[in-house]
């Protein structure tokens, strides 16, 4: 059995001393379940700087019955990231080349180790638009997007990640390279492996680039909040959206508790008694736009205390709490136990009550925001990270969320995937 020692000795050897970390740092052992308690160990990290240092790197490791944790922005919320284990966190954070860029055909080859952010920036300079938007896009990287087909606000209306994808490149035991799909529209020549690998959570193998699709990017895009009294009235509020047949590029919703935590955090007023928040997006043309904005107005405005739309600052503000109410929430007592379920489009009141309610059963603040057009629930539990009583009971009121979503005919996860936690 190799030691810890002779792990980093023996992978330095195949990849080189400056891409093998003997003692790896604190940042290479946690993501962002830290706040919940979860660390790792680590006996090294590889830095591999291309795709065929990564299967050098996976054969020895398979060679010598070694564990690999691929690692991408590490801003996932399952634990997947996290060197349970021991073993070797591989990071592809140096894999950030732009193999191929052809704009007139709205194709992009990447690395698996560039950030969502740069490379979004790198197409828009070019009137493009990559759609997928998580949260973390400036932290998350594309080959972590991928290997768990993560979403974002605008999955309502273009999809996650993995419908983007045309190509992969993916290094799988015992090292070698293999590459599904291409830039090509369509292929029906064989099993869509391509679609096995995304959402994968690197268990069947660690992609190291991809080819994705784009589509020219929208002339405008106009917000509008909405603020109701509960989430009752709000949700009748999501269904006209979509009982109007308005095709809106986001639908986003905040609860109670989520709105009064977001109001402490950032400025921006609140309406008296408002206890639901509903985003929604229009884009495309500038009239086009213009005219969604409108009729998301006037659909909107039925039983809202307030209706916020482009003409003024307000509703920035509005998504600027959409936006860092991951921040707001997890300082409000230091760490959160946070899931990420999906229901029916039809049951979200019901969920975001029911999230409530499990927290009052274990004494626990709780809050719900996300994704309503998808059904997709960000549902919090508010904990102090060094109370472990406090840790102990929200994992119980987790797995009562994870059951309320199966009961209510949805799924444990919509984009944060299943990683260690799950």
């Amino acid at each position: 059995m190799a030691t810890a020692r002779s792990v980093a000795r023996d992978l330095a050897s195949v990849l080189g001393a400056g891409a093998v970390l003997a003692e790896p740092p604190a940042e290479y052992l946690a993501d962002q379940t830290e706040g919940r308690g979860l660390t790792g160990r680590a006996d090294a990290v590889a830095l591999p700087g291309s795709t065929a240092e990564v299967a050098a790197a996976v054969a020895w490791c398979y060679d010598h019955d070694v564990p690999i944790v691929p690692r991408g922005g590490g801003t996932g919320f399952a634990g997947g990231a996290v060197p349970i284990d021991g073993g070797v966190v591989l990071s592809l954070k140096r894999l950030t080349q732009v193999r191929s860029f052809k704009p007139l055909l709205w194709r992009l080859q990447v690395e698996a180790g560039l950030r969502t952010a740069e490379l979004r920036r790198i197409v828009r300079e070019s009137g493009l638009l990559f759609p997928p938007d998580p949260g973390a896009a400036e932290q998350s990287q594309i080959g972590g997007n991928i290997a768990t087909n993560a979403g974002g606000p605008h999955a309502f209306k273009y999809g996650v990640t993995g419908a983007w994808v045309t190509g992969l490149e993916a290094v799988i035991p015992p090292g070698d390279v293999v590459a599904v799909g291409g830039p090509i529209r369509k292929d029906v020549a064989g099993y869509d492996l391509k679609s096995l690998l995304v959402g994968s959570e690197g268990t069947l193998g660690i992609v190291t680039a991809a080819w994705l699709r784009l589509l020219p990017a929208p002339e405008a895009a106009l917000p509008v909040g909405a603020f109701y009294a509960d989430a009752t009235a709000g949700c009748a509020a999501l269904e006209r959206v979509l009982g109007n047949g308005l095709t809106v590029a986001a639908l986003e919703f905040l609860d109670a508790a989520t709105l009064e935590l977001a109001g402490r955090a950032f400025p921006g007023g609140i309406p008296r008694g408002a206890g639901f928040l509903v985003l929604a997006e229009a884009d495309g043309t500038v009239e086009e736009a213009a005219l969604l904005r409108d009729e998301l107005i006037e659909v909107l405005g039925e039983d809202a205390l307030d209706v916020v739309s482009p003409e003024g600052p307000a509703v920035t503000e509005l998504w600027r709490w959409r936006d860092g109410v991951s921040i707001a929430v997890g300082t409000a007592r230091g760490g959160k136990v946070s899931e990420d379920i999906v229901v029916p489009f039809d049951r979200l009141g019901e969920a975001v009550d029911e999230t409530v309610a499990i927290g009052r059963r274990h004494d626990l603040v709780a809050c719900s925001w996300g994704h309503a057009g998808d059904g997709n629930l960000h549902s919090t539990f508010l904990v102090s990270p060094h109370d472990e009583d406090e840790l102990a009971r929200a994992d119980v009121a987790a797995a009562e969320l994870f059951a309320l979503a199966v009961r209510l005919g949805g799924s444990i996860s919509g984009e944060h995937g299943v990683g260690w936690l799950k």
